[in-house]
């Protein structure tokens, strides 16, 4: 049975890496959470590429958020990665808008101008005090690829190219990259950029129908033929969500006992839907009381035992 790939590539003896993505168990997933328009489909099948691609040249262990806050029809694009290639993603559009097909990425989350990209590297064992990283900047480009681009070179000082697709089968992603030279002072820079314009040239050449129809080993074939390439072992992307029952009871104390009891007085429950997966936590009363009488003892702790003392 066919896995989905992420496969990673050097150029022999220039500093360019490369990887290749096809996701199609994972993007399933994704998609079955609830029917997107076909645009909308488009952009966060894209953004699951990229966030794989980016994801696997992160050297902590942790997850990267690729998230665009939109001010027209589509309110939030978010895609999350860990570093085991573990993926979930969602979007938010108003449900009572007519979004079409041809929807380009402007038309549907800057439609002001107001637009947002967000980068968040969150590590997973935080040391005391340590906050995820988080860079926020406006959308810059008319694609996702382009955004992402523009956000690399300038936060990051990263040459990086992408090249995104994707259906309702199937989301497919290219990465180039050029690294910094770590040659000397006779290093031959001329080489390594000639390298790097020849791979871009080469991968330019590549059609988005070609991209969305050609498996990754085809792909690599027919683009870098000419070039001394060395492959890495490849790896697996799946679909896991890393939603829980307490993680949505924290959600809840955070939320704080008054407004909790004014919904259940409302609802008589309090129900909770993950937006990336659909599971469904309710809380009643009983559960909601035990949630508050947890908080309350573990507050009292500290207290209780500097009494003792």
């Amino acid at each position: 049975m066919a896995h989905d790939t992420l496969q990673k590539f050097m150029f022999e003896g220039a500093p360019v890496r490369g990887e290749l993505v096809e996701l199609s168990d994972t993007w399933r997933h994704v998609q079955a959470r609830r029917a997107y328009p076909a645009a909308v489909k488009t952009l966060l099948g894209e953004m699951l590429a990229a966030a794989a691609l980016l994801s696997a040249n992160l050297k902590f262990n942790g997850a990267i958020v690729l998230q665009i806050h939109g001010d027209g029809p589509v309110r939030l694009l978010v895609v999350e990665c860990d570093g085991d290639l573990q993926m979930r993603a969602t979007a938010k559009f108003d449900a009572d808008t007519v979004i079409s097909e041809n929807a380009m990425l402007g038309d549907l989350v800057n439609l002001h101008g107001n637009g947002r990209f967000v980068i968040t590297l969150d590590p997973k064992d935080k040391l005391p005090g340590q906050q995820a990283y988080q860079g926020v900047v406006p959308l810059d480009g008319d694609s996702i690829a382009t955004v992402i681009e523009n956000y690399m070179l300038r936060s990051e000082q990263l040459d990086t190219r992408l090249w995104l697709a994707a259906d309702e089968h199937v989301s497919r992603g290219l990465l180039l990259q050029k690294l910094p030279s770590t040659g000397g002072i006779d290093a031959p820079i001329d080489d390594d950029l000639a390298t790097w314009d020849r791979s871009v040239m080469l991968a330019s050449t590549l059609k988005q129908a070609e991209l969305l129809d050609t498996d990754i080993e085809t792909l690599m074939r027919r683009l870098f033929w000419e070039e001394t390439i060395r492959v890495f072992d490849p790896k697996h992307p799946t679909f896991r969500c890393t939603c829980n029952r307490e993680r949505v009871g924290s959600m809840l104390q955070m939320l704080g006992a008054e407004e909790v009891e004014s919904a259940l007085a409302e609802m008589g429950q309090i129900e909770v839907d993950c937006e990336f997966c659909g599971q469904h936590y309710a809380f009643d009363k009983v559960d909601c009381a035990h949630l508050f009488a947890v908080e309350s003892v573990a507050e009292a702790i500290p207290a209780a035992s500097h009494v003792k003392h």
